[in-house]
Formats: structure tokens, sequence, C-alpha cells
């Protein structure tokens, strides 16, 4: 079956030549044209990924990322925020709140189209044998995306799992920002690094007491300690 890449924007022209583009490279686009719609699409439908522009009439997009991660159901959906160039605050607290990428308008579709191939990807990647860990009070089941900290659940989402196992599959060793940024984001080139701060940031946030075992190497990255 092919993708489906639900495209929140309420411009109307923007969803029209979006969705012929998602159409021409394989994918099966759906709509909302403002933020209860694409809260309503979401849960109906079940998309692969959410293409969401912050700018909204009735939810704002970065609402409508804050509910979707709230949500044990959907919180492993991909979200790709759309921003306007100029609006570095909106980035970053998109990311915080749990959106997976961002793009800023204006944008190429081609552009558009390889981030979602490479989130779609990332969210997909079969697992390794084996991947199962666990540290004291930490068990990370990469088979079926469980976390768990003091035998408890908790909800994380799939770039935020993925930055996770890979940091404690290579515990002990330091992970560069722009490593962390091709082997989770599958990122070829440097961008900006914020991108892996902020995601650190709420990963630990989410873990809690186990947050003693991701270290800062300052200028350099992170590194998963092998004891706390």
């Amino acid at each position: 079956m092919k993708p489906k890449i639900l495209v929140v924007d309420d411009e109307p022209d923007a969803l029209e030549v979006i969705g012929f583009k998602l159409r021409e490279a394989g994918f099966s686009p759906l709509f909302a044209n403002d933020g209860l719609k694409a809260l309503a699409t979401v849960r109906a439908e079940r998309p692969d990924l959410v293409v969401l522009d912050l700018m909204l009439p009735e939810l704002d997009g970065l609402e409508v990322c804050k509910i979707l991660r709230r949500d044990p159901a959907t919180a492993m959906i991909p979200i790709l925020m759309l921003t306007a160039k100029a609006a570095e605050v909106d980035r970053v607290v998109g990311l915080e709140l749990g959106a997976d990428d961002y793009v800023t308008k204006p944008f190429s579709l081609r552009e558009l189209v390889l981030r979602i191939r490479k989130l779609l990807k990332r969210s997909k990647a079969a697992d390794e044998p084996g991947d199962h860990l666990s540290f004291g009070g930490l068990e990370i089941d990469g088979p079926h995306h469980i976390v768990k900290v003091e035998n408890q659940p908790v909800t994380l989402t799939a770039t935020e799992f993925r930055l996770l196992l890979i940091l404690a599959k290579r515990r002990g060793r330091v992970q560069t920002r722009e490593r962390l940024l091709q082997d989770v984001w599958g990122y070829d080139t440097a961008i900006e690094t914020r991108t892996v701060d902020t995601h650190m940031r709420r990963l630990r946030e989410k873990i809690g007491v186990a947050a003693d075992y991701l270290e800062t190497i300052r200028g350099v990255g992170y590194r998963f300690r092998n004891e706390t």
C-alpha cells in the first residue's frame, strides 16, 4: 500500500501543489486545512506521516503537535513541520514539542519529498537482532519500540526512540552532533545542530531519573554512560 501522508495547510494552492508532488512520488496524500480537521483525520486515517504547517486556523500547528504527542496512539507518527524562514522560535518550540524535522518556507518540493522519505525510512527501519537493552532501571526493547523507566512505560516519538537506542548501543563512545544527524536523521550534510540538542533535552525530560545515563560532552556531542 502507498504510504499515507497528511498535509495540513490553510492555503488551497499549497495543498494542491504538494498533493500533486506526493502522488507523483508514489504517496497517497490526505488533506486538512485547519488544526481541528488535522486531529480528526489523524485519528480516523492513521497516516504514516504528517506534514504540518504551524500557522493554522482553529488550532495552530504547535498545539496540534502537542496533542498528537500526548496520545500514545499517535505519538509515534512522524511530524514534519513547515515554518516561516524567520520563525526560529517556532521551529525550536516545535522540536521541543516532539516534531521530528522541519522545512522552512519557501522550500523546494524535491526537498520536501526527500525529507519525507528519510523520516519514513527511519520510522520503519528494521531493528537489529538483540536490540533489547537494560541498564539499571532503564529498559529499551528495540523490536517492540518500548522504553520503561523503573518498570513504567515511557512514550517516545520515533526519533526520540532511535536517538536513545543508538546512544545506548554505542555506550561509552562519544557521538558528535554531526554523527547523530547522519545516523538518526539521515542527513548527509551538516545542518543546524540545535535539532539534536532540542531532541536530547526532550528525551531527558521524558526518561526522568534515567537521564543520568545521557552525558553531554561540551563542544562535541553526547555519550551514553557505561555506569551511573
